[in-house]
């Protein structure tokens, strides 16, 4: 395996998520953070506020100190708090810049070292396939959530329905 390369392609994966959910959020009025779909549904406020605990708690000293802080307060991240667009954008850059800042300062040789995530020891691997799971879970939370303010008013993020094979010949276009 070129753990370089691994690297790379986890951080751009997690980059690539980031920018879905930023593509949703541009399509969104402030007050839109804060609509919930039904009582089993977060907001995204509160996805918001969960993933940036999240984050800090799983990527601050990442390889020297268990996933799960003792600072965190995660039951209250599932809290709605009313916060304003600005301050949840703010919480949204710091817990995505404490997570690019940790993969971007691992060394090839870092991969098989041992972290753990509440007790359980996993490789940094392994850990690095977690949370991207995990947060991938969330973004399609939050698209989802976006579709469902946005109605038909939605612009796809990606290729749109029936439009397949005119997106698969433009990239042939493209590729000549």
């Amino acid at each position: 395996m070129n753990e370089t390369l691994f690297i790379k392609s986890a951080i751009q994966q997690f980059k690539d998520y980031k920018g879905l959910a930023e593509r949703t959020f541009q399509q969104l009025e402030d007050a839109d953070f804060h609509f919930r779909p039904d009582v089993a549904n977060n907001n995204l406020a509160v996805n918001i506020t969960h993933l940036h605990g999240n984050m800090l708690s799983r990527w601050s000293h990442f390889l020297a100190e268990d996933g799960e802080k003792e600072w965190r307060k995660r039951d209250a991240e599932f809290e709605e708090q009313h916060l304003d667009r600005a301050h949840l954008m703010g919480l949204w850059e710091e817990g995505w810049k404490c997570l690019l800042d940790a993969l971007e300062s691992l060394k090839p040789e870092d991969l098989q070292k041992t972290v753990t995530i509440r007790t359980k020891p996993l490789t940094v691997i392994e850990a690095i396939h977690r949370q991207l799971t995990h947060y991938a879970y969330h973004v399609g939370q939050i698209v989802f959530i976006g579709k469902q303010i946005r109605k038909d008013r939605w612009e796809s993020l990606s290729i749109n329905k029936g439009a397949s094979k005119a997106f698969n010949e433009q990239l042939k276009n493209e590729a000549r």
